[in-house]
């Protein structure tokens, strides 16, 4: 896997075409990942890879993610298409942890990543069981999730995981809008949406006012 500085590096030959005098610095590459410069020197300086940010950018330019982490192809991709997993990512939707958000729509992208990379995202989920799941990519918006989940961080969500189950985190379709949540199914079959957060009181809706859109079986907070 590339080191953060290889692929700083990367970045750099992919704006540089843009650039009127070919040059490229360190400032073009935050700019270009939206971070600030101070930041971005503090992560060059640990190795901090960023990689929500990473992930946006290779969507935004229509590139592979491989590419960028390991070196390998678009051909390369088509040709050994077992080892790599495919992930919406809908960039622009915002999971709430606190106020409703934007249902999920029909506008995301497509990135497609390496397994052992996923495989970093889900220790406790075989190889072979993560080929076979329905993953989703989306934000988390507020802090009622925290400390769990951190404002702006990007979550993984398992669209074929729709059962209520003590430990896990879901992603909700209500009147009020999307939210990721834990789940509890009251006597009366009313669900209760928990916060992680204490200073977030539950709220219990109805059951047909509750859709369940997937479990979060991961994440990667923003750096």
């Amino acid at each position: 896997m590339n080191a953060f500085n290889e692929i700083i590096e990367k970045i750099k030959d992919v704006i540089s075409n843009e650039s009127d005098t070919g040059k490229v610095f360190d400032k073009d590459v935050a700019a270009e990942l939206n971070i600030s410069q101070a930041t971005f020197a503090t992560m060059k300086k640990r190795g901090a890879v960023p990689y929500k940010e990473l992930l946006e950018f290779c969507a935004r330019r229509k590139l592979s993610i491989n590419w960028l982490f390991f070196d390998q192809s678009a051909g390369m991709l088509v040709e050994e298409t077992e080892k790599f997993f495919r992930v919406k990512y809908f960039s622009s939707v915002r999971a709430s942890a606190g106020g409703g958000a934007d249902n999920i729509d029909e506008n995301y992208e497509e990135i497609t990543i390496d397994r052992k990379i996923i495989g970093s995202f889900f220790p406790k989920i075989s190889n072979d069981d993560i080929h076979t799941k329905n993953i989703e990519a989306i934000h988390v918006d507020g802090e009622s999730m925290e400390p769990t989940l951190k404002n702006g961080s990007i979550v993984f969500v398992d669209r074929e995981k729709n059962i209520i189950c003590k430990d896990g985190i879901f992603i909700v379709s209500t009147p009020g809008g999307l939210f990721i949540k834990r789940l509890n199914r009251k006597v009366d079959g009313s669900i209760e949406l928990i916060s992680d957060n204490k200073l977030y009181s539950p709220e219990v809706l109805a059951p047909d006012e509750v859709q369940i859109l997937g479990k979060v079986v991961g994440g990667v907070e923003r750096l």
